[in-house]
């Protein structure tokens, strides 16, 4: 009997092989048929310090004896209040107010009403949103609505709301991009917010950006009163080098969205935190300016518990050495990349890396992709190429040794996949 699931971001029709996954240890999933795969990928960018990480896994147990869920409306619980004291600390100054909800997608929902939210109690509403051209930043509406329009929501056209596009700042176009994120602020219909997400966009095909440009467009942003939303969601965590991305900028945003990696990626949990100003906006005793927003797991205590354990792995152990050493690594196994030509595009942001594989069309439906995909898995890893493009992008715990094997298959493919 075939299974029921319907798999995200997967052609049934394809057919194509879905490994079932018993258990997994470090950097490496094992099957339930006794095979072995490296995860290449994080699990989709999620798993930081390594699977079942322990200290995470102790915490989860812990709490699961305490407090296994609890209303957050109007009531509270200490994993949450804790967890959020916490990001204060240790995100950029000035964010001093955490919402919690379940997911990056949700994370960016929250941020884009937050920021409708005020400028409405201001008493001078705005409505459009600025976005930076390739970008993604989840599949609800409104996350799909300031993403780039593609192959990933045509049939949903009908639901999403007009935005504003600024130029992707390639490299030697920096500055156009910058021009028209500032004609844009000039407009006599002010924008209400700039979401972008920090150094690297992701699904957008792992392009990179300068932290100068980023600062850039931070300043443009602030002098003229438009709010600034950083989605970190997968650039947070270490992903970029750092601990945020914002920080190789030396930027604080108006409001930051954070999740994946917030709990080494062991459960799902997101946060959205904003300025005083932002909050202060909503706050009043007229019960109808409240921020109207939830979901039955909010800030749910166990995925705090995990975090908090996360929290404590960055203070306690040498992360952001583990950081630095990975993204040597990753250095110096793209640099002897060859692939006789095929392989184009080589790039690096921290600990991800990125190329293109050459092909007639290089794009996300690319005929290659599955090909690449499926070659990789026969080898032992996950590795999920996006159309042409395929990216490495490993917890911080993976082995020198393990990352040649990656490697070692990603020049082979250049040779055997076509």
């Amino acid at each position: 009997m075939s299974s029921p699931v319907w798999h995200a971001f997967t052609q049934h029709g394809l057919n194509e092989e879905i490994p079932l996954i018993a258990r997994a240890q470090g950097a490496t999933l094992y099957g339930a048929d006794g095979r072995e795969w490296i995860d290449a990928i994080s699990s989709w960018w999620v798993i930081t310090h390594g699977h079942c990480e322990p200290r995470i896994q102790a915490a989860i147990r812990a709490q699961t004896d305490q407090l296994d869920q609890l209303i957050f409306a109007g009531w509270t619980h200490e994993p949450a209040e804790t967890l959020a004291r916490a990001l204060v600390d240790i995100t950029p100054a000035g964010l001093e107010h955490v919402f919690f909800s379940d997911s990056g997608s949700t994370s960016v929902e929250v941020a884009l009403k937050m920021a409708l939210g005020y400028w409405l109690h201001r008493g001078e509403p705005r409505h459009r949103i600025l976005v930076l051209e390739h970008g993604y930043h989840g599949d609800t509406i409104g996350a799909m609505s300031v993403g780039a329009r593609g192959v990933y929501n045509r049939a949903y056209e009908p639901l999403l709301f007009d935005v504003g596009t600024i130029p992707f700042p390639a490299v030697g176009h920096e500055q156009a991009s910058l021009d028209a994120l500032e004609a844009a602020c000039r407009a006599d219909a002010k924008p209400a917010a700039f979401i972008v997400e920090p150094l690297v966009l992701g699904a957008g095909g792992m392009l990179f950006y300068g932290a100068e440009t980023l600062a850039r467009m931070r300043a443009i942003c602030a002098a003229h009163g438009i709010l600034f939303i950083a989605d970190e969601v997968m650039t947070g965590w270490g992903r970029t080098g750092t601990l945020l991305a914002c920080d190789q900028a030396g930027i604080a945003p108006d409001i930051l969205c954070l999740s994946k990696g917030l709990t080494g990626g062991a459960l799902p949990l997101a946060v959205t935190l904003a300025t005083p100003a932002i909050f202060d906006a909503h706050l009043s005793d007229d019960r109808a300016r409240m921020f109207f927003h939830s979901s039955s797991y909010t800030a749910n205590p166990v995925a705090c518990a995990a975090a908090n354990a996360n929290i404590a792995i960055w203070r306690d152990e040498p992360v952001a050495e583990r950081v630095t050493a990975l993204a040597a690594m990753q250095a110096e196994r793209l640099a002897r990349i060859d692939g006789r030509g095929r392989i184009a595009a080589k790039r690096q942001m921290g600990t991800i890396t990125a190329m293109e594989y050459a092909v007639a069309e290089g794009n996300y439906l690319s005929a290659l992709g599955p090909k690449l995909t499926a070659f990789f898995r026969d080898r032992g890893l996950l590795l999920r190429a996006m159309g042409n493009t395929v990216y490495v992008l490993p917890p911080y715990c993976i082995s020198p040794a393990e990352l040649d094997r990656v490697y070692d298959a990603i020049e082979e493919a250049a040779e055997r996949v076509g």
